[in-house]
This record gives C-alpha cells, structure tokens and sequence, in this order.
C-alpha cells in the first residue's frame, strides 16, 4: 500500500449515526463502506447488530459485513487483515465502526503474535478457574514482568498473559513490542460524539424498533452456542432468555436497552481518550437541524481530499 493511500474513518457509539452517514459519504465521494464492528463481521443477527439493511448496501459498496460464521472467532489481527485487503482495492475506503480495539489496530499496528492453541487457550481458562485468586502467584512464576503490570482481580488479562506464554513461551510484554506498522497513508478520523441524554433516548427508541422489526425471531434462529461470539452481542442474551421463557417481553427489552446503554458509555469513554480525532461532530445527526452538521463534515472531507499528501 502506497504512502499516498488515503483512508476515511468514522467512529463513535453505537446508535450515533454511523452507518448513515458512511452511506452518505460513499454516495456522495464514491466510497466503499469497510466495516469495524466485531458483530456486524457476522452473517446472523442483521436487525440486533443494526448492519445496514440490503437495500442500504445496494447503494454503495459495502464490505466485511456478514462475511464470518456466528460461532468463528474474529481477533483484532484477523479483522485487520482483512480490512488491509478490502481498502486496497478501494478508490476510497470509508472504515466505519464502534470497535475500537479494531480500529486501533488498524490505525496503530498491533502485536503480532502467532494464533493461540485452542487447547492451551482452555488450559489456562481451567487453571484460572481452579486456582482463583492463586492463580496470579502462577502468573508471575511464568511471566512475572507481565503479573507485575497486572492487577490480581484483572482475570481476563493475567488469562491472556498466562497462554500467551504457554503457547510461545515468550511473555506477552516482548510480543507488545513486536507490532506490526501502522496504517501508511494518510487519515481522517471523524467521532461522533453526540449529547448523552439524546444519544440514551435514542439506544431506547432503535431498540423497541428492533423487536418491532424481527429480532426476536432472529434470536431464537440463531444456532450457536452460548459462548460463541455472536451470543454474546448486545441485547442478545436478554432476548434469548425471553425466547426461552425466563423473563417476560418488557423486561427483555428493559435489560436490551440498558445493556446498550452501557455498552455505547464504554464507547464514548474509550473514543474520548483512545482515539485521535481530526473532526469531532456533537450535534445529533438524526435531527431535523443536522443539516449544518453534513455542510461541515462534507467540507472537511473535500479539504482532506483537496490536500496534497
């Protein structure tokens, strides 16, 4: 990929407009929408997900969306290969997505470290389990510079650390500092970022319309364990639990929205401080009055494109 590849990226909490304004981009800069959300990556659950609907993706090139099987596992890394590939060959990738482990990696570079034996994956899940609280002593017996990093209530990642040093017998910290490059072209990151209280009505509203238009259904279609990937989606395990009779259709929807809430709070937290932006839009972009907001994104978009690399 040459120095002069440019890339478009448009993040921010789910519900916050994402999607639609990605659409608008590609129509109107010839786009290719990239998607960086580690559930719409799946083929199952388009309603619950909120991927854009098919005649949405008619409309402009769209990639990455349902490619995988809800029970496959998608790393940070694998998703980042296969983003590289699809903005190859793209005129103009617009990378679109609230996760934002992926689009770190993507923007960043990210260790890289070799796949994870399935096997010793769930040996250290079992050590963990059976040694409790003793099991950062084991941690730091194998790793000790990543233990000391590493609170002791900091279970998943002292798990992480343990079989990464199973599998490869190097410690995790000497993998951090082997990445791979950051992305070489040029970028503009664009965050949404829109007011907390509308952003909360907002998750409400798209999630009531959810179960309006399906979701049920698609949850109880869904024929993947409970510890795949995509059970574990936002709202899904509410739902499910209502398919199977443990809670009534109100509650459902009740703990579906409050788990999108939280979900998208994390989110904001993690754009705030994680991710540089060159752009940051406050206003909602699902009002009437947004129209200034389109004027100044699309006007920083000609000016990115404008610019000599």
């Amino acid at each position: 990929m040459g120095k002069e590849a440019r890339l478009i990226v448009i993040a921010g909490p789910t519900a916050s407009g994402k999607s639609a304004l990605a659409l608008e981009v590609a129509r109107r800069f010839g786009g290719t929408v990239v998607n960086a959300d580690t559930m719409q990556v799946y083929a199952d659950l388009r309603i619950v997900t909120a991927r854009p609907s098919v005649e949405e993706e008619a409309l402009a090139p769209h990639r990455l969306y349902g490619v995988l099987r809800g029970d496959e596992a998608c790393s940070a890394g694998r998703w980042r290969d296969m983003a590289l590939a699809e903005i190859e060959r793209a005129e103009l990738p617009i990378v679109v997505g609230g996760t934002g482990l992926y689009l770190r990696a993507l923007l960043d570079g990210i260790a890289d470290l070799p796949p994870i034996p399935p096997l010793v994956r769930q040996a250290s899940r079992d050590l963990a389990a059976s040694l409790g609280p003793a099991f950062h002593a084991e941690l730091a017996r194998l790793d000790p510079v990543m233990a000391a990093r590493l609170r002791p209530s900091d279970l998943q990642r002292q798990i992480r650390a343990h079989e990464v040093a199973m599998a490869t017998g190097r410690s995790l910290a000497e993998w951090q500092n082997v990445s791979t490059a950051a992305f070489p072209g040029r970028t503009a990151v664009i965050a949404l970022d829109p007011p907390a209280d509308a952003l909360r009505a907002r998750i409400d509203d798209r999630f009531a319309a959810m179960v309006g238009a399906g979701a049920l259904a698609e949850v109880a279609a869904l024929a993947v364990p409970a510890d795949a990937p995509l059970a574990k989606a936002v709202g899904v395990p509410q739902l499910r639990a209502h398919v199977r009779g443990e809670i009534d259709l109100p509650n459902a929807i009740s703990a579906g929205q409050a788990a999108s809430r939280a979900y998208a709070k994390r989110q904001r937290t993690w754009f705030r401080h994680q991710l540089p932006s060159n752009l940051v839009i406050q206003e909602p972009l699902w009002t009437k009055d947004s129209a200034k907001e389109s004027v100044k994104i699309f006007s920083f978009i000609d000016d990115f494109l404008l610019t000599p690399g």
